[in-house]
């Protein structure tokens, strides 16, 4: 039967060392087989409990069957179970998500590798593997006029095929109309519809390799493996650690952001747009909010009387699991941001609009909604997001993205995202002499040490400002004497 030893660092971190005899060696030594296992910073006392219980069956019954890991055992088999030790709400399924995703790679590469015999080398080759051509297709698209044909044959909707696939409606709409999509896109839609995505689509590809800042999150995800194999006494030391190797080298790029003059027009350009379409950029623009953080609003978040917003909730799609409501990223994320009365009178006319489609949807609008947690349990709250589908449902958060490039498109402005417009208000505050601690404050940055490296350009450009503001004030006072 398993031992459970409870370890409390000095930094207050809780951490459990599950130990089980797996019987005896040659010599007449039992011998130990051991895991530690650490609850996330959200887990409820509870929740710890159930969870440690789990984790105390789960080893006990490695052990029992053979399969309890050792020092050959092969990367891939203990970073597999590594990740579903992990599973959401170990991990935030967005995270969990991109982990999965990152692991193909990474097991494709090291995967046959034991763990004793994983050497910082072999790390080494795969990152410059990661950066030659063939890895990742930017500047790929696909097209086809044969989905609304092949809708029509299977009898499904465009909006069921919109679940199926996890694309957003104007993702599906775009595809319907043999406009370009992207290949990731156009993989999904030839899994959903269940036809080779070669006989479906016209791929147009042209190759290039990673970004260092994703070869960075291969590491990254590595070094947290070996971490934990470490404390699991598999390997004497993490490999992957800054001690024992250098992290892929990031190059850092400035965020993308619009300037004032092109900031402007976006906004005059956006009066002749739906008012729905029209308010959500103005909020991205003038509250510097996230687009899951947009996308979570609900109208109870809204204060007209003090002309705050309430950032509480964000909203994102997790691949199998649909699009779920989680709380921001971190502590800090909760916050409370204070808007102009222009943008609140922004958002009455949108309230307006909004009570009408409710009066016109009649009895086909939801007033009750069910919504995923980050646990994948559901929840039914009283239907008050400000932006949904014309089905009164939450939408899609593509369906902004995808939006925002068709206007930019349409107008032929500089290429933006929604998340370019986060960087935009930042950057304006900034270049306008606002303090650090209140621009991160207003982002839901988790520390202003953050904030200073996003947008360094930006504060060496006020800096320059300020020092030919003071150089033109005292130059009066040269010869003065």
């Amino acid at each position: 039967m398993a031992t459970v030893k409870k370890h409390i660092s000095k930094n207050g971190k809780v951490t459990y060392y599950i130990r089980c005899y797996d019987g005896y060696d040659r010599n007449g030594k039992q011998i130990e087989r051991s895991i530690t296992w650490k609850p996330s910073d959200n887990m409820t006392p509870k929740q710890i409990e159930k969870e440690l219980k789990r984790q105390v069956i789960l080893f006990e019954e490695s052990v029992k069957n053979g399969s309890c890991f050792d020092s050959s055992t092969r990367f891939a088999d203990y970073s597999e179970t590594w990740l579903e030790n992990n599973k959401p709400p170990q991990l935030a399924p967005k995270t969990y998500e991109r982990y999965k995703s990152l692991l193909k790679n990474i097991n494709q590469a090291i995967g046959d590798i034991k763990l004793s015999k994983l050497q910082s080398h072999h790390l080494q080759k795969f990152y410059n593997n990661l950066r030659e051509n063939g890895i990742k297709r930017v500047g790929a698209y696909a097209s086809s006029d044969k989905i609304s044909e092949i809708l029509i044959s299977k009898s499904i909707s465009r909006k069921r095929l919109a679940e199926l696939s996890g694309l957003s409606s104007t993702t599906i709409s775009s595809a319907c109309k043999a406009e370009r999509i992207s290949t990731e896109s156009a993989e999904k839609i030839a899994e959903a519809l269940k036809i080779p995505v070669n006989q479906l689509f016209n791929l147009h590809t042209e190759t290039t390799g990673l970004s260092s800042k994703t070869i960075l999150h291969h590491h990254r995800l590595i070094s947290s493996i070996l971490a934990q194999a470490a404390r699991d006494r598999l390997v004497p030391i993490n490999i992957a650690d800054k001690n024992y190797m250098k992290a892929p080298k990031l190059e850092r790029k400035e965020a993308d952001f619009l300037d004032d003059e092109q900031v402007k027009h976006v906004l005059e350009l956006l009066n002749n747009e739906p008012i729905k379409w029209k308010t959500a950029l103005y909020l991205l623009i003038f509250s510097g909010i996230r687009r899951g953080e947009l996308l979570g609003l609900e109208w109870s978040d809204i204060d007209f009387d003090n002309q705050v917003i309430h950032i509480r909730n964000t909203s994102q799609y997790v691949q199998g699991m649909g699009i779920i409501t989680k709380c921001p990223k971190n502590d800090t994320s909760q916050r409370t941001i204070k808007l102009s009365s222009d943008i609140f009178e922004l958002l009455r006319e949108y309230h307006v609009y909004w009570l009408n489609m409710r009066r016109d949807l009649a009895d086909k609008w939801q007033y009750f909604i069910e919504i995923t947690l980050v646990d994948g349990t559901k929840k039914t709250i009283r239907n008050e997001r400000l932006f949904i589908k014309d089905d009164s449902t939450p939408m899609h958060p593509d369906s902004l993205t995808d939006w925002t490039k068709k206007f930019v498109k349409k107008n032929k402005l500089p290429h933006f995202s929604p998340h370019s417009l986060r960087h935009t208000h930042a950057s304006i505050l900034i270049a306008n002499g606002v303090n650090i601690p209140t621009v991160s404050r207003r982002l839901g940055h988790s520390s202003v040490a953050t904030t200073t490296k996003v947008y360094l350009h930006a504060i060496q450009s006020a800096d320059e400002i300020a020092s030919e503001v003071i150089n033109n004030k005292l130059n009066s006072f040269k010869g003065k004497g």
